[in-house]
């Protein structure tokens, strides 16, 4: 799964986005509409806020009983990849948004830290996940 910080990568830039589970390329219009309806100041994760937010999701992911394979906390986006349970992916990715906004509150975070949604990819084989998990790791390094 993936999810981004508030209004740090807004759809239409040029870098690409993801609708409906489809990359999408630049779209300046579509950039600016986006940018001029947000309602707060765009969220850009620090270090130490990052450590807030792996550790976070990981401690949720134990009271969910879920296993983490890989997970990468940027500046404006997270990835996780995780074992299934027989909980709706929604569900799971607004748990793991709020252990994450939780968590930065008591930090002394203010303010909406998450975009609305989320994109998700399911593995169906070992190469799948396998693929998966290198992917996300390799966001670790650099």
């Amino acid at each position: 799964m993936t999810f981004t910080t508030y209004g740090a990568w807004l759809q239409g830039e040029k870098k690409g986005y993801v609708k409906n589970g489809k990359v999408r390329g630049e779209n300046i219009a579509l950039r600016k509409s986006n940018f001029e309806n947000l309602k707060g100041t765009s969220v850009k994760l620090g270090r130490r806020e990052k450590e807030i937010v792996r550790e976070a999701i990981i401690k949720a992911a134990k009271r969910f009983k879920q296993k983490i394979h890989a997970i990468a906390v940027y500046s404006n986006h997270i990835h996780i990849v995780c074992k299934y349970v027989d909980v709706p992916i929604g569900v799971i990715v607004g748990y793991y948004k709020n252990a994450g906004r939780v968590a930065l509150q008591q930090n002394g975070f203010q303010g909406k830290v998450w975009t609305t949604g989320y994109d998700r990819r399911f593995c169906f084989s070992d190469k799948e996940l396998k693929a998966r998990i290198a992917y996300v790791n390799k966001h670790n390094k650099s």
